[in-house]
């Protein structure tokens, strides 16, 4: 589809990508979010924990949410997509991807960009329950990438499916991990590899087998810890094959239900990759907008509803 000329206006202080990505990762609240949590147990012995809630009609639609890297579905970015479909009818299961719902998941793996395992776990669990005539899916960031994966990479998906919408999507998963890595971001970087090494460490007590305090100490960056955790612990040949595979872009020319990408264009996340320009323009079914300002998922807007939140409904509603 012709890319989408994007309305989106921050409020003038709100500009700068540093502001708006830390503003909305940090200071955002979001209230009135009735949550309750279901345990959806997986077939490889492991769970993920869903966070429902509930919309105030009949009207058998429900919206999937699915964080990003170190997140859950207390984030605002998911409890505020939560309220807004809630307030419109809509009910919201918000995905905790394993290990990630506060408490510890029971396998040497966990998860990852490409996980799409686990997300059609959570179609297959909702399609099962007979309540929902339409699912969509909205995933940010690293939940992007997997919810346009999972799109891309399956020709028999459900009827029941109608609609992605993915915020802030690292489509190179390579890319992304370079800008990361990179000085401006450093400070992000070295933030993302506390959380995830904490959250490791505990495995070298359970899987000794597996990994080695001579393996954990040797992760110094987070393409350290992709090499030494994420490709061993989840099939793949190393870091840079996990990137290669798990990355969303080479499936978007197959996505075959309405998918929408917002990806600001000052978000120091994501390389040029990042921005599937050729692939929209030759896929009726994938529809690209690049907003000026929005930093990694810093759309904000007024009454504290998010620019990304407000334009979701209005895509999935069409």
């Amino acid at each position: 589809m012709p890319i989408i000329e994007s309305q989106y206006k921050p409020p003038f202080w709100a500009k700068k990508s540093f502001v708006s990505t830390v503003f909305s990762g940090l200071a955002r609240q979001v209230k009135g979010v009735n949550q309750y949590r279901e345990r959806l147990e997986l077939r490889d012995g492991d769970f993920l924990d869903l966070d429902w809630s509930e919309g105030n009609s009949q009207v058998q639609k429900v919206i999937i949410l699915l964080h990003g890297l170190e997140g859950n579905a207390q984030r605002p970015y998911i409890t505020g997509s939560a309220k807004y479909f809630n307030q419109n009818g809509i009910d919201a299961c918000a995905v905790n991807f394993r290990g990630c719902s506060g408490e510890p998941n029971r396998l040497y793996r966990s998860y990852h960009s490409g996980a799409t395992e686990d997300l059609e776990a959570v179609v297959n669990h909702i399609l099962a329950q007979d309540r929902y005539k339409e699912i969509y899916i909205k995933g940010i960031s690293l939940g992007a990438n997997m919810a346009l994966k999972y799109v891309g990479e399956r020709s028999d998906l459900p009827k029941e499916l109608k609609g992605v919408v993915a915020v802030s999507t690292p489509c190179d998963l390579k890319g992304s991990c370079d800008e990361l890595l990179s000085l401006k971001n450093k400070h992000y970087a070295i933030r993302f590899l506390d959380h995830l090494k904490k959250k490791l460490k505990p495995k070298l007590v359970q899987f000794p087998e597996k990994i080695t305090l001579e393996d954990y100490e040797a992760i110094k960056s987070l393409i350290d810890f992709d090499h030494i955790y994420t490709a061993k612990a989840h099939g793949f040949k190393d870091a840079f094959d996990y990137y290669h595979k798990a990355s969303c872009l080479q499936f978007l020319p197959n996505v075959k239900v309405p998918s929408l990408i917002i990806n600001a264009l000052n978000d120091s996340f994501l390389s040029h990759g990042c921005y599937p320009v050729k692939e929209a323009k030759h896929n009726n079914n994938l529809y690209l907008e690049m907003p000026k300002y929005g930093g990694h998922v810093g759309f904000i807007d007024k009454g504290n509803v998010y620019y990304n939140e407000r334009r979701a409904l209005e895509f999935l509603n069409k």
